[in-house]
């Protein structure tokens, strides 16, 4: 059984290998929750790794998230450019509360987050366009589950 489920785990990391890549390594912003500056880089034909750094500030609350993904790419072949992904990664999150009044807090928090999203590349221009989900689990400080946090992404392609 474990033999059976690592050839169907090595089978799905191999899905798409035969397309050709649109680009090979990215720079950009994520306009989303966090706001984040960000930066993606194709390993093969569909495996990419992403990381990021944002920044959130409301109410008293703010922010600072380091992120990293590991992404698995699949073309949908109805459309060129067009391609759908899902990926996961760890994260840390630097957090302080202010209220103004008692109990102001801070601290630090593992995530774990998982992405699913499309991405969309142009022909002839080196920008690429995303837009994803990103549920995620924290660790410590701010502590629990969030299905709130995606973005939609802009990103300028480098050496093309």
């Amino acid at each position: 059984m474990k033999n059976l489920f690592l050839v169907l785990i090595i089978m799905l990391g191999f899905l798409g290998m035969g397309q050709a890549q649109d680009y090979q390594s990215a720079v950009g912003v994520r306009l989303g929750y966090p706001l984040s500056a960000t930066y993606k880089m194709f390993l093969n034909e569909t495996a990419a790794v992403e990381g990021y750094v944002g920044f959130r500030s409301r109410f008293g609350f703010t922010e600072i998230r380091v992120n990293a993904a590991y992404q698995i790419h699949n073309a949908i072949e109805s459309v060129d450019g067009l391609k759908w992904y899902y990926g996961a990664g760890p994260g840390l999150a630097l957090f302080s509360y202010k209220s103004g009044f008692v109990n102001d807090s801070g601290g630090i928090g593992i995530a774990l987050s998982g992405y699913i999203g499309l991405e969309y590349t142009l022909a002839d221009t080196p920008v690429s366009f995303s837009a994803d989900w990103v549920p995620t689990y924290i660790l410590g400080g701010v502590s629990g589950f969030g299905a709130s946090s995606g973005a939609i992404a802009v990103r300028y392609i480098l050496g093309r």
